[in-house]
C-alpha cells in the first residue's frame, strides 16, 4: 500500500489502513518513522471533534468487562470508539500477552468498535511508545472517543493524563486498608474514581467504598475551573449496567464544561507541547545509540562511572558537550 492509498484509507475510515499505520507509527525503523511522521501530518486536524479517555484500575477489578460494556453502550449511541490497551511487555524476551481482543470479544466484532492491544515494550508504567501517535490515527480514521487502558496503578497514569481529555480510576469494592494502599498522586489525578462490582452481594459493600473515597476526595484541593462535585466518585457495575449511564453522564458534563470554559482546548495545547518536548528527548536518545562514535564513548565512560572513576554528572556533561557543544550543557546530569 503507498503512502497515499494508506492516507486515503486512513481518513476514509478503512480499519485494515487504520491497523496498518498503527504498525508503521509502532515501527522503530528510520525510514518508517519518517514515512509515519509525514502521514501524521497529513492527517492531522485540530477541529475533530473528540474525547479521550483514560483508563486505569488495579489488577483483577474488572476493567475489561467495564470497557466492553461502556463501548457496547457508547457504540448503541451513534460513537465510534477505539479501545488502546496496553499490554505489559516482558523485559527479557519483549514479548506480552496482548489479550484484550479475548476478553473483549463482543465488542471487538463491532462493526464501529477498533481494538488495538499494544506492547508496552518496556516502557515505563506501561504506557506504549507511540500511544499519542495511535491516538491521532484512531482520531482520523472517524473514531470519536478513544479509551486508553493502562497496565495497571503506578507511574502510567501521570503519562496517561498527558495524553487524555478525562482520567477514570476504576477500584473494587474493599475496607479502609484498601483506601491507604491507593497513592494520593493517582486520587490527585484522578476526574472519576468508579468502584466497579457494585452488583449481588458486593452492592453494599460497593457503596460504601464509594463513600469513603468520596470522603477522600474531598480532602484534595479542588482543581481550578472545574465544577462542583468533581472529582467524583461512583459506584458502577459492568455486569449488570448499575450506574453505567450515570458514569458516561458524569464524564461528558465534564467534557462539556472543560469545553465550554476554554480549559480542553487549552489542555489539549499543553499535551501538543508535553508531546513535542518528548519527540526531542527521544531523538536524542535514539541518537546516542545510534552514532557508533557516540555509542563507544558511551560504553567507555559508563565502565567508569561504574568502577567510581568518574561521577555520573560529569560523564554526561561530557557526552552532551560532545553532541551539543559547550552551550547545550547545564550541569544538570544524572
Amino acid at each position: 500500500m503507498t503512502d497515499a492509498e494508506l492516507q486515503a484509507g486512513l481518513l476514509g475510515g478503512d480499519r485494515r489502513a487504520l491497523a496498518r499505520a498503527i504498525t508503521l507509527v509502532e515501527s522503530a525503523r528510520p525510514d518508517h518513522r519518517a514515512r509515519a511522521a509525514r502521514l501524521l501530518g497529513a492527517v492531522a486536524d485540530p477541529s475533530r471533534d473528540t474525547l479521550r479517555l483514560g483508563l486505569s484500575g488495579t489488577p483483577g477489578v474488572g476493567k475489561s468487562t467495564f470497557i466492553e460494556r461502556f463501548g457496547l453502550d457508547r457504540v448503541a449511541e451513534g460513537h465510534r470508539v477505539a479501545v488502546l490497551a496496553v499490554d505489559p511487555s516482558s523485559a527479557r524476551s519483549g514479548g506480552s500477552i496482548l489479550g484484550d481482543k479475548t476478553r473483549m470479544e463482543r465488542l471487538a466484532r463491532a462493526p464501529a468498535a477498533f481494538i488495538r492491544p499494544s506492547p508496552s515494550q518496556t516502557e515505563l508504567g506501561g504506557v506504549a511508545r507511540r500511544t499519542r501517535e495511535v491516538i491521532a490515527l484512531c482520531e482520523a480514521a472517524g473514531f470519536d472517543l478513544i479509551v486508553v487502558e493502562t497496565v495497571g496503578v503506578g507511574q502510567s497514569e501521570t503519562l496517561v493524563a498527558q495524553m487524555t481529555d478525562i482520567f477514570v480510576l476504576l477500584l473494587a469494592p474493599g475496607g479502609g486498608d484498601e483506601l491507604q494502599g491507593v497513592k494520593r498522586g493517582i486520587m490527585e489525578i484522578a476526574d472519576l474514581i468508579l468502584v466497579n462490582k457494585a452488583d449481588g452481594d458486593m452492592r453494599r459493600q460497593a457503596e460504601a467504598t464509594r463513600a469513603e473515597y468520596q470522603g477522600a476526595l474531598r480532602l484534595l484541593r479542588r482543581r481550578a475551573g472545574d465544577p462542583d462535585g468533581y472529582p467524583a466518585a461512583l459506584a458502577v457495575s459492568a455486569l449488570d449496567a448499575t450506574g453505567m449511564a450515570a458514569a458516561w453522564d458524569a464524564m461528558a458534563a465534564l467534557a462539556a464544561h472543560r469545553r465550554a470554559s476554554g480549559r480542553f482546548a487549552a489542555t489539549r495545547a499543553a499535551q501538543n507541547r508535553h508531546a513535542f518536548e518528548d519527540a526531542v528527548r527521544q531523538g536524542l536518545l535514539r541518537h546516542l545509540t545510534a552514532d557508533p562514535g557516540t555509542r563507544d564513548r558511551m560504553a567507555a565512560l559508563g565502565r567508569s562511572v561504574a568502577a567510581g572513576q568518574v561521577a555520573p554528572a560529569a560523564a554526561a556533561d561530557e557526552i552532551l558537550r560532545a553532541i551539543l557543544g559547550a552551550a547545550g550543557t547545564g550541569g544538570e546530569g544524572a
